[in-house]
């Protein structure tokens, strides 16, 4: 969560950073300020630095407060997340000149950006998959195996189905036409014209319901093919692939 600002800011292990290790968090803490915020004069950063004391955490919250900080020190990651973008901007301003003709990185490999936003996700980190999990849970989507095949589903439904335009056009009643039941053959006689009757609008309003089936199973067959089928195609050749 946390990777890219700790790699920009020289941390020692920013990938295995781990913010509810508690020494950990606090020695961090210690660091960021002595190292790359600097808000405090180094002889007041004393209760900051003692990190066994059972006090630790008010310290920590009136820190938060000093540096105006909008999250408290129950909201752990915020808290973090808010003072790593602080430290990039102070980490920045006092090397404007070095960070001013980086080139990017991926101009700088001749890499394009990638197409598909979600081909950088870790799909193995348990926070992505939980929150996957959640979406498809409330959306009512098919479990998978793989995570990005279920975001994937995910972002087709709601690209589809939960557009401001798509809900507006949902919204809207559904005008019916006037249907002659005299035109509709049922195929049999219960002998009674009632029930002749109610026996032809059971089954128009059947075969409604099979038609609203048939379009949701050519909707499903779509998003499926959307999100598994991709291949490459060479007309000239009629044939898939390369």
């Amino acid at each position: 969560m946390f990777r890219r600002k700790l790699t920009a800011l020289d941390y020692h292990n920013p990938a295995g950073f781990d913010c509810k290790d508690e020494t950990e968090f606090r020695n961090f803490i210690v660091w960021l300020e002595d190292q790359k915020i600097r808000h405090y004069k180094i002889e007041d950063r004393g209760n900051l630095r003692n990190i066994p004391s059972s006090e630790w955490p008010k310290y920590f919250e009136k820190y938060l407060q000093d540096v105006n900080c909008p999250f408290s020190a129950q909201e752990r990651e915020e808290s973090v997340d808010w003072l790593l973008g602080l430290a990039v901007r102070f980490e920045y301003g006092d090397n404007v000149e070095k960070y001013r003709n980086c080139t990017p990185a991926a101009e700088a490999g001749n890499a394009q950006k990638p197409a598909d936003p979600l081909i950088n996700l870790d799909s193995n980190n348990p926070d992505f998959k939980a929150g996957v999990t959640a979406l498809a849970n409330l959306l009512k989507i098919q479990r998978h195996d793989d995570y990005l095949v279920m975001l994937k589903a995910i972002r087709i439904l709601i690209q589809e189905r939960l557009t401001p335009e798509a809900i507006s056009k949902a919204s809207k009643a559904k005008e019916g036409l006037p249907v002659a039941l005299d035109k509709h053959i049922l195929g049999f006689d219960t002998g009674d014209a009632t029930l002749n009757e109610a026996a032809q609008i059971l089954r128009l309003l059947h075969i409604e319901e099979l038609r609203e089936l048939q379009t949701r199973i050519n909707e499903a067959i779509v998003a499926v093919q959307a999100i598994i089928a991709d291949p490459k195609t060479d007309h000239r050749l009629g044939k898939v692939g390369r």
